[in-house]
C-alpha cells in the first residue's frame, strides 16, 4: 500500500496524488486562523476545500482537527510523506517532523533544476520576461506559423465593456453550512476575522474549478486581452477568470490549463493575444514568482529603494470602505471587504499605488494582502507587493514602481466620472488624492527616480517650486486619513 500522503490546504487537486487508492492525511490547524486576522471568506474557502476533499476521498482520508500541525502529528503512528510545501514556514515544519518524507514539488510546470539552469546562464538581473520566453521555447508553446499577424490588439476602455455571461455559480452545501457554523463559533471564542461573511464565491473542489475554467475559456478568454487592465465599478471581474485561488489551493493543475488556452487559439475560439496573456500569467508570472521565492528568497530583504516607514492606517487595514470618499479606492476596498478578491489592476493601481504614495511599510502591506485576499499566499505576495507595487527590492519582478496619478486611473476605469475629486487636479478642494499623492511621491523620491525616464520626466513637469510646496503641504496634512 502507498504511504499516507499529507495534503496541505494548497495541494487539494488530483495531481497531488499518485494513485486511486493512496491514503491521505488532511489537517485543520486552528492556530493558523487564530494567529492573525484573516478574511472571513478566505477562512471559509480553506476549510470548505479541505472538508470537501476529505468527503471526496471517503475512507481513504484521515482528517485531523488540532490546535497545531505539531499536535496532529503527535497523534499519528504511521509513516507520512508530503509534496514540497508552498511556503518556507511549512517547509521548516515538514523538515522538523521525524520520518516525514518531503517529495518534489507539484502543481508547477517548470522544475527547480530547469529554473536554476536558466538563472545561472543570465548575465544580468533575473527578469520575468526573459524567463517567460525561455519557458515558451522550453515547452514548445504558442509557436505561430510563419507570416502570421502580430498578437497585439488595442485595449478597450471601461466605457466600452460588453456583457459576458457570469461564471457558473457556486452552490453551497451542508459542508459549507458546517464551516459557517464553526467559524461563527470561533469568532464567538475570540478568533478575529476581517471582511464580511457571505456566500462562497470561489471553487472549493476540483470539479467546481474545472467548470469555471471551461466557462472562462469559452466565454471570457476571447476578449481577455482587451479588458485585462480595465477597472470597472459595475463589474469587478470583467473578463478575468477569477481562478487564482483555485490554482493556489492546488485545485487546478496549470499545465492542462495552459494547453487548453493554446488549443482555444489554434481552434479559432480565441485570438492569440488573449490566449498568450492568459498563458503568460500562468507560465510566466506564476511560475517565475514560485521559482524565485525558492531560488532567491534569502536575498529578498523587503527593504530597499522605495520602502516606506508609515504603518497601515486602521481604516485601510480593517477594510473600512465607508470611510473613503475617493470612488476608486472606496469601491475596491468594498470589493475586498465583501468578496476577498479583486483582479490585478485594482491591486496594483488603486491599493498598492496609494500605499506607495503614502509611504506605508511594505512588510505590513504584504501581510495585509496575504490575509485579506482569498488567493493570498506568501510566495506570490512577497514578490508582487515588494517587487512591483512598492519596488522595495532590487527587483527581479519589475523594473519600475507602479506609481500613477488620477488621470491614468481615469483612462482605464469608469471610477472618476462619479467621484467628488477631479483626476487632473493636484491642488484644492477637488484635488484627486492620487494625483496629489503621485506628486508627493515624486518629490520625496526625486533622488531615486533619476534612472526612470517616465517618472523623471513627470518630476520635471511638476517641479515648479510654488506648486510643489503647496502640494507637499496639502498631502502631508492629509497624511494617512481616509481620502
Amino acid at each position: 500500500m502507498s504511504c499516507r500522503r499529507w495534503l496541505l490546504a494548497d495541494q487539494l487537486g488530483p495531481h497531488f496524488l499518485d494513485d486511486s487508492d493512496q491514503p491521505v492525511l488532511l489537517i485543520e490547524a486552528r492556530e493558523l486562523f487564530r494567529r492573525r486576522p484573516m478574511h472571513r471568506q478566505k477562512a471559509h474557502l480553506i476549510l470548505s476545500s479541505l472538508r470537501h476533499r476529505a468527503a471526496e476521498l471517503g475512507d481513504r482520508a484521515l482528517l485531523l482537527r488540532a490546535g497545531t500541525f505539531r499536535e496532529a502529528f503527535d497523534r499519528l503512528a504511521e509513516p507520512v510523506e508530503v509534496c514540497h510545501p508552498h511556503s518556507r514556514a511549512a517547509m521548516r515544519f515538514a523538515r522538523s517532523v521525524p520520518g516525514l518524507a518531503v517529495l518534489p514539488a507539484r502543481g508547477f510546470i517548470t522544475s527547480p533544476a530547469d529554473f536554476a539552469a536558466w538563472a545561472e546562464q543570465q548575465h544580468g538581473p533575473l527578469r520575468m520576461d526573459d524567463f517567460y520566453r525561455h519557458a515558451l521555447d522550453r515547452h514548445g508553446l504558442l509557436r505561430a506559423p510563419a507570416g502570421s499577424a502580430p498578437a497585439h490588439r488595442p485595449p478597450r476602455s471601461a466605457d466600452a465593456t460588453q456583457p459576458v455571461p457570469p461564471p457558473p455559480p457556486v452552490v453551497e452545501d451542508d459542508i459549507d453550512a458546517q464551516v459557517r457554523h464553526d467559524l461563527d463559533r470561533w469568532a464567538a471564542d475570540g478568533v478575529r476575522f476581517v471582511g464580511r461573511d457571505g456566500p462562497r464565491r470561489f471553487p472549493a473542489t476540483h470539479t467546481e474549478a474545472r467548470t469555471r475554467l471551461a466557462h472562462f475559456l469559452r466565454h471570457r478568454l476571447p476578449e481577455y486581452d482587451r479588458y485585462a487592465e480595465v477597472m470597472s465599478a459595475h463589474d469587478p471581474l470583467l473578463t478575468h477568470s477569477g481562478l487564482s485561488s483555485s490554482f493556489n489551493l492546488g485545485l487546478l493543475d496549470p499545465r492542462p490549463a495552459v494547453q487548453a488556452a493554446e488549443r482555444a487559439w489554434r481552434d479559432g475560439l480565441a485570438p492569440r493575444a488573449a490566449a498568450e496573456l492568459f498563458i503568460r500569467g500562468l507560465l510566466g508570472w506564476r511560475e517565475f514568482l514560485w521559482q524565485l521565492y525558492w531560488y532567491a528568497e534569502p536575498r529578498f530583504p523587503g527593504a530597499g529603494a522605495l520602502s516606506g516607514a508609515e504603518p497601515l492606517p486602521q481604516w485601510f487595514a480593517e477594510l473600512d470602505a465607508d470611510a473613503v470618499e475617493a470612488r476608486c479606492l472606496a469601491d475596491v476596498l468594498a470589493t475586498v471587504r465583501d468578496a476577498g478578491f479583486t483582479h490585478h489592476g485594482p491591486r496594483l493601481l488603486v491599493l498598492g499605488n496609494y500605499a506607495l504614495q503614502r509611504g506605508w511599510r511594505p512588510a505590513e502591506l504584504v501581510d495585509w494582502f496575504q490575509r485579506s485576499f482569498v488567493d493570498g499566499t506568501d510566495w506570490v505576495m512577497n514578490a508582487t507587493v515588494l517587487g512591483m507595487s512598492h519596488y522595495a527590492d532590487p527587483s527581479p519582478v519589475e523594473t519600475r514602481p507602479y506609481a500613477v496619478d488620477g488621470t491614468y486611473i481615469d483612462e482605464i476605469s469608469d471610477y472618476c466620472a462619479g467621484c467628488r475629486y477631479a483626476p487632473e487636479q493636484a491642488l484644492g478642494d477637488l484635488a484627486c488624492p492620487y494625483t496629489g499623492g503621485f506628486e508627493m511621491f515624486l518629490h520625496h523620491n526625486r533622488g531615486r527616480l533619476v534612472d526612470d525616464p517616465r517618472l523623471a520626466a513627470e518630476l520635471i513637469r511638476r517641479d515648479e517650486p510654488e506648486h510643489r510646496d503647496a502640494v507637499l503641504a496639502q498631502e502631508e496634512k492629509r497624511g494617512s486619513t481616509a481620502p
